[in-house]
């Protein structure tokens, strides 16, 4: 599939914030029990393994010499690394106990904040992928959806136990899906033309961002819930299998 139309390329970027709005609907209804919780978590957990494994590095191997891929992935691991340490730390800096009230409320958009800033990385990826090609970018933003549920979940639940009124609590949410529109333009103009060592390199560094985030923060928040290995395990490995076999027989 070819490079997208902006316009294209747009609605692409609209698909990882599908899966926060999920989340938000989710915690404005009801709580789902713990064990569906770990089991969308480990198959959005095998989902981005597949991504890895399926697309990112195989097609960065055909552009770039392994020396240069191997530094891309460890800077996307750095970067990983950094992010999280950022979030932690603004976390246990505002974070506040639950009687002070200023700070309680400053540590609840810090955590919206955080699901934002991850959300204008799944921008990033989705438009960098579609400057290498449409159906890279296609499938990349395809599998930050079921990924960024618990996000959304996350915050408005915490707004909510903190009784942030539903009308600001949803024109939080309304914000969510600027952050990866934002993110897939500039990632998508950034490698629009670029020759193949450039291209290849940038798939490894989201690569390593992707990996790095998926086994240091993505499994541990899956194993939070306890949902039971013979429910865990299968939907890891289905969410793994759902990728190969859309990016073998659906053509992205």
């Amino acid at each position: 599939m070819d490079q997208p139309s902006l316009a294209m390329l747009l609605l692409l970027a609209l698909l990882p914030a599908v899966g926060s709005v999920i989340g938000v609907l989710l915690a404005e209804w009801r709580q789902p029990p713990d064990w569906l919780v770990g089991a969308a978590l480990h198959a959005a957990a095998g989902i981005a393994t597949a991504v890895v494994a399926v697309e990112l590095l195989p097609r960065a191997l055909e552009r770039a010499e392994t020396w240069l891929l191997a530094v891309a992935v460890m800077g996307g691991a750095i970067v990983s690394i950094l992010i999280y340490r950022g979030i932690g730390w603004a976390r246990r800096r505002f974070g506040g106990g639950e009687g002070d009230g200023a700070k309680r409320r400053l540590a609840l958009w810090t955590v919206y904040a955080a699901v934002a800033t991850d959300l204008f990385t799944d921008g990033l990826t989705t438009g960098a992928g579609a400057a290498v090609s449409g159906g890279l970018g296609l499938l990349l933003a395809l599998s930050q959806v079921f990924a960024n549920i618990p996000g959304g979940f996350a915050v408005t639940a915490n707004f909510r136990s903190a009784g942030v009124p539903r009308a600001k609590r949803l024109m939080a949410a309304a914000f969510y899906p600027a952050t990866p529109v934002v993110g897939a333009a500039a990632g998508f103009f950034a490698l629009r033309g670029a020759g193949p060592e450039m291209t290849g390199a940038a798939l490894a560094f989201f690569g390593g961002l992707l990996l790095i985030a998926t086994v240091e923060d993505l499994l541990p928040q899956a194993d939070q819930p306890g949902a039971p290995r013979r429910i865990s395990s299968p939907a890891f490995a289905g969410g793994f299998v759902m990728l190969m076999l859309i990016s073998a027989y659906l053509g992205v």
